[in-house]
């Protein structure tokens, strides 16, 4: 029998398929794998489960995957698909309680207050992904919005930057020397 995290990880990919299918993004590959990996290192490093980890970070844009809700409100639909799928799954209501905080507060633009190692870590997994995958944000900057090639690079600095100051403490000093050096090799003057 399937464990949890491949039912959902299943269901997330189909998802992926039919909206790369529909506009050419692919979600699983292009940001939702970085955020499950590194939601589930930071879990081991800094003393969280690990399971509401990886489930939150497979939840956190499955509502955007699937095209469910306003895309800017991906948070709350993503949260709601947690419970109803979890539930359906019979997983401990405590744990999917903490699953829906976490994609509910995942958002570093929204400034939510993260109670939950959980929460923080999955805010910050979701901000590091970025800087796993680069070349599509500059593909959203030249091919999807369209941008001239210097207003592209600036772009993509300003995206990696303010994703980079929405980290915890914690993420930005786990993640500075790489920062540091992406700036300075990608975006020398």
């Amino acid at each position: 029998m399937q464990n949890i995290i491949e039912i959902i990880k299943e269901k997330l990919c189909d998802y992926s398929k039919k909206s790369f299918e529909k506009d050419g993004y692919d979600f699983w590959n292009n940001h939702i794998k970085y955020v499950f990996k590194h939601s589930h290192d930071m879990a081991i490093k800094r003393g969280a489960d690990i399971e509401v980890c990886e489930l939150a970070a497979l939840f956190h844009d499955m509502a955007m995957v699937a095209d469910f809700g306003p895309r800017d409100e991906h948070e709350i639909y993503g949260a709601q698909m947690a419970r109803s799928m979890l539930t359906e799954l019979n997983y401990p209501k405590d744990k999917i309680d903490l699953i829906e905080q976490c994609v509910l507060h995942h958002r570093g633009s929204k400034n939510d207050v993260r109670t939950t190692k959980e929460e923080q870590i999955l805010a910050d997994a979701d901000c590091v992904a970025h800087f796993d995958s680069i070349p599509s944000l500059f593909s959203l900057a030249y091919n999807k919005i369209g941008l001239p090639m210097e207003e592209g690079k600036e772009f993509v600095k300003n995206k990696l930057t303010r994703s980079y100051q929405k980290l915890s403490r914690e993420g930005q000093k786990e993640l500075k020397e790489r920062f540091n050096t992406i700036m300075n090799v990608l975006f020398v003057e």
